[in-house]
């Protein structure tokens, strides 16, 4: 009797961001804040003292300013939630780069997922294994590592595979915050924003999303990832730009977190002759909240309330042709092996 051979491997991918909520209301944004804030990689505070705060006082209070937020930009770059539908984009451009020969003769299957919210982690590793794929890349969209993002999204996988009888190989794509594609997609992108505005800009703000300066200081190596960004990008725009600043956004709590913040740094600029000011936000892959909102919304505010002229957003890099470049170099290097 001859054994039947095995099935060709089959790899699947998986794009996974942060997550956002399902509605602008109260409850769906308090379902997600605290899913995220449940989090012990993201809030370190020890359960006994947190689980009073968050669940007396922040899911009280802070849904309803959330919400309003969300509201604010709800339906903006697609149906519901920004992030949600650039990264929805971002998966059926990549699944149509595959099936037209990105990958050569390979065929992997494409999913996308949210960190937090839905569609989650398990369930989209569930429908990449139900369909047969023995190989999985998980690429947490975050071009700087964090413990508080790229570490979760790995945490989520693993407790998903912990209850898979047969679980696939698994890859992750690291981070990749001075990658040259990244980098030259970033520059392009300023370049290209920068031709189509009617003012010339005095500086450009890079605002990173921010972080406790504790965690920081025990070892996370995302603020100098930040960093190296910035200076990878402020090289590669010399001749484009009069002047770079960095800068941390969405500081929660009254904890030290990096500096210095953004809301602080536009006010600075302003008061200090800056007129006209573009900000940039090269940690995000996608828009969202922290960019479409806080800083296109309220730092712009902050900025002409303190003396400042013209003030303009860049858009992430999202679903266009550079930002998908990124996600297509890195892919294919991550494969390499596998197909």
């Amino acid at each position: 009797m001859t054994e039947s051979p095995l099935p060709p491997a089959k790899v699947g991918i998986l794009l996974v961001n942060l997550g956002t909520p399902d509605g602008t209301d109260f409850w769906p944004v308090r379902r997600y804040l605290k899913e995220f804030l449940s989090d012990p990689r993201v809030i370190e505070t020890p359960r006994w003292l947190w689980w009073p705060i968050l669940n007396l006082i922040i899911l009280t209070t802070r849904p309803a300013k959330s919400g309003k937020a969300y509201a604010s930009i709800w339906d903006r770059l697609g149906p519901g939630s920004p992030l949600r539908a650039v990264t929805e984009s971002q998966a059926q451009k990549l699944a149509g780069w595959v099936a037209e020969g990105g990958l050569g003769a390979a065929r992997p299957m494409v999913e996308w997922a949210m960190r937090y919210g839905k569609p989650s982690v398990a369930e989209k590793l569930d429908t990449l294994a139900a369909a047969g794929c023995d190989r999985v890349l998980v690429f947490p969209l975050y071009p700087q590592y964090s413990a508080t993002t790229t570490a979760t999204v790995c945490d989520a996988v693993f407790a998903a595979l912990e209850r898979m009888r047969v679980q696939p190989a698994l890859r992750t794509v690291p981070a990749y915050p001075v990658e040259s594609v990244y980098i030259d997609a970033l520059a392009e992108s300023y370049r290209q924003f920068a031709a189509r505005l009617d003012f010339v800009p005095d500086a450009l703000l890079l605002s990173f999303h921010g972080l406790p300066q504790s965690y920081a200081d025990q070892g996370d190596p995302y603020p100098q990832q930040c960093r190296a960004t910035f200076e990878a990008l402020s090289a590669a725009l010399k001749n484009d730009v009069k002047a770079a600043h960095m800068s941390f956004q969405s500081r929660f709590g009254r904890a030290e977190w990096l500096k210095p913040y953004t809301a602080d740094r536009v006010q600075e600029l302003a008061r200090s002759g800056c007129k006209n000011l573009v900000v940039m936000a090269p940690g995000f892959a996608a828009d969202c909240v922290e960019t479409l909102e806080e800083l296109d919304i309220e730092n712009r505010h902050f900025f002409t309330e303190a003396g400042g002229v013209n003030y303009a957003t860049l858009p992430c890099l999202n679903d266009s042709a550079e930002g998908m470049r990124v996600i297509y170099a890195l892919i294919g290097r991550e494969l390499k092996g596998w197909l």
